[in-house]
């Protein structure tokens, strides 16, 4: 079996962080290394367990805190796939400033998120 993909969950809902977990575990190719409630946690969190992925509630608290530049170092270079309920412009241009990979509408999040993630180019990079 290949090493799996190390997907860090960040999300301030505790039934989102929940629901995704759930899903997430169905797939051995995936490994949910953590979960966070704010995105100071998530930072906390990504330095400690190194995921590949972070799959992060876009407006999730503790977002004002941290710059948006700051969040892809701040993560230790992991990908960011993104999740919010609805896209509007200034989502968009929010996430294009934090450097997500993937921004995802968390009312179609059932059939996207595990294709998404095992999107060539999303996960690690075998070198």
């Amino acid at each position: 079996m290949a090493v799996p993909i190390r997907v860090l969950l960040a999300d301030d809902a505790d039934l989102m962080r929940r629901a995704i977990q759930f899903v997430l575990r169905q797939r051995e190719e995936l490994a949910v290394v953590g979960e966070a409630s704010s995105l100071p946690e998530a930072i906390e969190k990504a330095r400690e367990v190194r995921p590949d992925i972070v799959v992060i509630d876009l407006n999730m608290a503790g977002r004002d805190r941290i710059l948006p530049a700051e969040v892809k170092t701040l993560l230790n270079g992991a990908k960011i796939l993104a999740l919010t309920f609805g896209m509007d412009d200034g989502t968009t241009e929010l996430a294009l400033r934090i450097g997500v990979a993937k921004l995802l509408d968390k009312m179609n999040l059932s059939d996207e998120l595990i294709p998404t993630i095992l999107e060539p180019g999303l996960g690690p990079q075998l070198v």
